[in-house]
């Protein structure tokens, strides 16, 4: 859709299903930086990836020693690698490129969210959220962890660095507690059990640096960044949606909250963290279902960070609700009678990408309306048709009022198609380094594609899906052997591989052993019966559709 003729006036939010995806039973999805690769993982320990501009499976990693159901996705910087967490405790690393494992690190708890370090380009630490146990950080290539506190001491004396490689039985035990890095990823901000978003500095002493408390102090499920970095979102048991503004420099942010630890004098230690958090993070606003008193679900910001969704908790609802900042209701998109579980807003364009209890993606795009009139300034719709008079050189090829006007083009100017603009959207992009952003598709094999092993969007459900005269006709035309093109006959036998009854194998034997022999009549042989001819003597002669003669009996001739 070109980008002119769309009413600037229609908001930039979906608002119908485009068409769904089906791979599988999919439980997670993420995009990549730009948009073009969309990461799904399945329960039966795939990760599939669809090419999102042609809707297409470009790669599939499939681990042999995990067939357990995948918890979460997460691309790298620059997209070459994914980092992949399933039930079985295990966390993979994965080539995008090669296909191939990187690195295979097995937890002793089972991590419901992983999340790669977003400020490198070849990260190998991740942040882990198990399912009853305290974030840790854990490094991929030496496989040791450094467990996150997750509650403030009450003493100076009580304060310390967590131990590294801790068993989880040597820890008590947690409600899972979300966690997430900033922009740059050498901060980490946590949502406990207790209502309050803990900033912890995890380069360097590995504590408690500022607490921002929640006023109902419910439990903390949800926590995430929008893509600039400026503005920090939780989901909390009291069914509110609060969204935070980021005081924190986008650079250096670990090297200012040190010096406003340094600056703030107080002897209470939960006192001091407080006055540090109330200059980190300041609540804009609030976002709830004041009717219904709802649960919510991967809510998530717009990619500009203009928009705030998140998906209903209901059973059997899938539902997504749509806000802007100033904390207004704009739209509530409904779906299929299936739960939302998953929930994604693409990098750069209007589009949310959902997930269903069934394992289907659904995508939810805008339903746009074409602004003819931005072509021309005088271009003017009309609702019924007019006369109208053209002039005597309206239509010639090189009108008079047009040969007077001298073009201002420069044509011997050489354009450049290499340079790549850099986008406001990625200004801290490196130049350097290589960005990837599709993969080779490369064709299943027919054999495949009949045994239903390809995938491809429901929207295309007319394709595989037969009517019952098409396959009868497909049945008829392959016990029969009737003459058709390659095309069909290789449609038939992929759908159906059924073989041929005796009785009809029978009657093809005897068409082939009984030539048809040509009949005779007084010695003159006649072919096939002729439509309205007859034979008279040895003479084919044409009735004339009844035409009769003026006494009465028919012409011939």
């Amino acid at each position: 859709m070109n980008a002119q003729i769309i009413d600037p006036l229609q908001g930039d939010f979906p608002e119908v299903i485009e068409e769904y995806l089906e791979h599988g039973v999919m439980k997670c999805i993420a995009f990549n930086r730009r948009g073009t690769l969309l990461a799904a993982g399945c329960v039966d320990g795939s990760c599939v990836i669809w090419d999102f501009e042609t809707r297409g499976i470009a790669k599939e990693l499939r681990d042999k020693d995990s067939v357990a159901p995948i918890t979460s996705v997460c691309w790298s910087k620059y997209g070459h690698r994914i980092l992949v967490s399933a039930a079985d405790k295990s966390l993979t690393l994965w080539d995008v490129v090669s296909g191939k494992k990187i690195t295979r690190t097995i937890l002793e708890q089972t991590s419901l969210l992983a999340r790669l370090h977003p400020g490198s380009s070849t990260p190998s630490t991740c942040l882990v959220c198990p399912l009853s146990s305290a974030p840790m950080v854990v490094d991929l290539e030496t496989g040791t962890t450094t467990v996150l506190p997750v509650t403030v001491p009450e003493t100076v004396n009580e304060v310390a660095a967590p131990p590294r490689n801790k068993s989880s039985d040597a820890t008590p035990h947690f409600t899972p507690t979300a966690a997430c890095f900033n922009k740059r990823g050498d901060l980490v901000y946590v949502g406990n059990s207790k209502g309050e978003i803990l900033i912890i500095d995890h380069n360097r002493s590995v504590e408690i640096q500022a607490v921002v408390p929640i006023s109902t102090a419910a439990v903390i499920k949800n926590i995430a960044f929008s893509r600039n970095g400026l503005y920090l979102l939780t989901n909390s048991n009291d069914r509110i949606i609060r969204m935070y503004e980021n005081l924190l420099p986008q650079r250096d942010g670990s090297i200012t909250l040190q010096e406003l630890v340094k600056t703030t004098d107080n002897h209470d230690v939960l006192e001091k963290l407080k006055v540090v958090g109330s200059k980190c993070l300041v609540l804009v606003r609030e976002f709830q279902d004041t009717i219904t008193k709802m649960h919510w679900k991967a809510p998530c910001f717009s990619g500009d960070g203009e928009w705030v969704i998140a998906g209903s908790a209901s059973k059997g609802e899938h539902k997504i609700y749509i806000w802007d900042k100033a904390g207004y209701l704009i739209k509530i998109l409904e779906g299929p009678k299936e739960a939302l579980i998953d929930l994604a807003w693409h990098p750069i364009h209007p589009i949310v990408v959902s997930v269903s209890l069934a394992g289907f993606v659904y995508i939810w795009a805008k339903d746009y309306t074409e602004n003819w009139s931005a072509f021309a300034p005088d271009f003017k719709e009309l609702e019924e048709n007019e006369e109208y008079v053209e002039r005597e050189d309206e239509f010639d090829l090189m009108p008079e009022t047009e040969k007077v006007k001298e073009s201002g083009v420069n044509e011997d100017e050489e354009v450049d198609i290499v340079t790549v603009e850099k986008e406001d959207g990625f200004s801290d992009s490196d130049m350097s380094q290589e960005e990837l952003c599709f993969l080779p598709a490369i064709p299943c094999p027919d054999e495949q594609q009949g045994k239903g092993g390809g995938s491809s969007s429901k929207l295309m459900e007319s394709t595989h899906s037969e009517s019952p005269v098409s396959e009868d006709a497909a049945m008829e035309g392959l016990a029969a052997n009737n003459a058709s093109s390659p095309h069909e006959e290789d449609s038939v036998r992929l759908k159906r591989r059924r073989k041929p009854s005796e009785k009809g194998l029978e009657l093809q034997a005897e068409k082939v052993k009984k030539p048809v022999k040509a009949l005779k009549t007084n010695g003159s042989k006649v072919s096939k019966p002729m439509r309205n001819k007859f034979v008279v003597g040895d003479d084919v002669v044409e009735a004339n559709n009844g035409v009769h003669g003026e006494d009465g009996s028919d012409e011939y001739h």
